[in-house]
């Protein structure tokens, strides 16, 4: 039996979620930090579980000829790359395959990744910079799987302009005593610094946890524009909430705007501080490209743009389209879109406040229906809702742009069941040397009338035995491999009971009447249920 800190030695398969090697050792699943597919490596257990095991490379047996010698000192110390390790070439591989393997393992779906674009710069790429602040004072970022401060000086992925800025604020809380925010008891003033980049200007916020006026804002502002000559703004966000969220609901400027203006695919865009855009704009172009590629505009198209943000996508594909309508549930993005089309003298884009729903309804009352979707969700992907309104409205294509495969694979799933076959299928590296990965997915309408309805009876199926189908165990397996979430049988058994599968009568029924049962969170809920569709207990 495997134990802690015992060194076995094992053949790494492939690359997991979080860019770690993924193996085997007696049926158990072991992530690797610092493995590479092909290799065979004396592994150091950190962690045992019942389900799974965690470790990292102590020694290597047979190394891979895509080893290399990280060029970052704080790697792997710092929780921000996951591929230092790696030749690029590598890397790229190692993420086109994790999407072609969720969309068949979670989508259930024969589609190849036909091609991932890697970027052609992989160094200080990032346009926004969240630098969390520690007592010490430290300045740099979360150490993987934590929220201990790992003090960075300078980061490869970000501008030099942002190790200048962080220089600035060091000095600046070290002569005027401004203390770091401390998370366990949430006191302190300084949470994050928060910095922005233009092509040729950056903004500057601090995040702090007090609506006071900051000690010493003239020198700070002063040792700020010193720092970086291209400096636009410096504001301040106040967040007096116990929160990971970085950004706080008040902002106020100390000198300069709070905006920055970026050209992105000829357009020029407005950025305010909590304004969503790509942290990559070389690899946004591209994303962006793909997207309109796959949606095959000719100029009379009606397309419907949901998650549109402030307009990147849709003010794209307008210049494509006849008609573009974005919907976005924020209503300052929805300003800030209106601005950008205006700002690039676009007519034919309008904006709506609303999620998938509303703009149904808004297109239905109009008497219109959308030629091409797109969509863009945050990583926690679509819900069921926003996948039935997708298919209520029948557009001939679905373009979907995602930063999560497993997200990504459930949805084509989802789609799928409701008539829309998965054509193509490319990555995007929008996140070099880190674990993310970007991918654009076709879905196309499927020609109803060549196609069978089937009627059944939900009575007449024998709940019982797909029940049988997968034990707790294996259950728990899965999710564990495929997402990184440890779920437990009670919520298993929830979301069992959630899709009418039978469960005995008292399972996991508190003791006593007056107790409370934990709910299953929303995301445990999603991984859960890709679990029972994998193991063919629920459609």
């Amino acid at each position: 039996m495997p134990k802690k800190n015992d060194i076995v030695r094992l053949t790494i398969e492939r690359c997991g979620l979080a860019g770690e090697g993924i193996s085997r050792l007696d049926g158990q699943v072991v992530f690797v930090s610092g493995g590479i597919p092909g290799e065979v490596c004396d592994v150091q257990l950190l962690k045992v579980g019942k389900t799974a095991i965690w470790g990292r490379v102590h020694a290597l047996v047979d190394g891979s000829p895509a080893r290399v010698a990280a060029d970052c000192p704080y790697y792997p110390k710092c929780g921000g790359c996951q591929f230092r390790h790696m030749r690029y070439s590598a890397e790229l591989e190692a993420k086109r395959r994790r999407v072609e393997d969720a969309l068949r393992r979670i989508g259930g779906v024969d589609l190849p990744v036909s091609e991932i674009l890697g970027a052609e710069n992989t160094l200080r790429y990032r346009n926004k910079v969240q630098l969390p602040v520690a007592p010490g004072p430290r300045i740099g970022f979360f150490r993987a799987r934590s929220h201990d401060v790992v003090n960075v000086e300078d980061c490869l992925l970000q501008p030099e302009t942002a190790s200048a800025l962080r220089r600035a604020v060091l000095a600046w809380m070290l002569e005027w005593g401004v203390p770091a925010y401390e998370e366990e008891n949430h006191t302190g003033l300084l949470r994050h610094l928060y910095l922005r980049f233009s092509r040729t200007q950056v903004l500057c916020c601090l995040v702090v946890n007090s609506a006071k006026p900051l000690p010493g804002e003239e020198a700070l502002v002063s040792a700020l524009r010193a720092a970086a000559p291209g400096l636009a703004g410096v504001a301040v966000s106040v967040n007096q909430e116990r929160t990971n969220v970085v950004l706080g609901r008040e902002l106020r400027s100390l000198w300069g705007h709070p905006w920055l203006d970026d050209t992105l695919c000829g357009l020029t865009f407005r950025i305010s501080v909590p304004s969503f855009y790509q942290v990559n704009r070389d690899q946004a172009e591209v994303l962006y490209e793909q997207a309109l590629a796959f949606a095959g505009l000719t100029g009379h198209e009606l397309v419907l743009d949901l998650y549109c943000g402030i307009g990147t996508i849709s003010l794209v594909m307008a210049r494509r389209a006849g008609k573009v309508i974005g919907a976005e549930i924020v209503p300052s993005a929805v300003t800030d879109a209106k601005a950008n089309a205006a700002r690039n003298g676009i007519t034919n884009a309008d904006f709506l406040c609303g999620d998938a729903g509303t703009a149904a309804q808004h297109l239905a009352m109009q008497g219109l229906r959308p030629d091409v979707i797109c969509v863009d969700p945050p990583r926690k992907g679509l819900s069921a809702e926003v996948c039935d309104a997708i298919a209520d409205m029948t557009p001939a294509r679905v373009v979907y742009v995602s930063c999560d495969p497993a997200t990504l694979a459930r949805d084509v799933r989802r789609l799928h069941e409701s008539g829309y076959r998965p054509e193509k299928a490319v990555a995007v590296d929008m996140f070099p040397r880190t674990a993310h990965v970007e991918t654009v997915v076709l879905l196309s309408k499927l020609n109803t009338k060549q196609h069978i309805d089937v009627e059944l009876n939900l009575d007449e199926l024998d709940l019982t035995a797909a029940e049988s189908k997968a034990t707790y165990e294996k259950i728990k397996e899965y999710v564990l491999e495929h997402t990184g979430l440890k779920v437990s049988h009670l919520y298993i058994a929830q979301v069992k009971q959630k899709y009418g599968i039978i469960e005995r009568e008292n399972y996991n029924k508190p003791k006593s009447e007056n107790s409370r049962q934990p709910k299953c969170p929303l995301e445990k809920e999603a991984a859960i249920t890709e679990a029972l569709k994998h193991f063919g207990m629920i459609s």
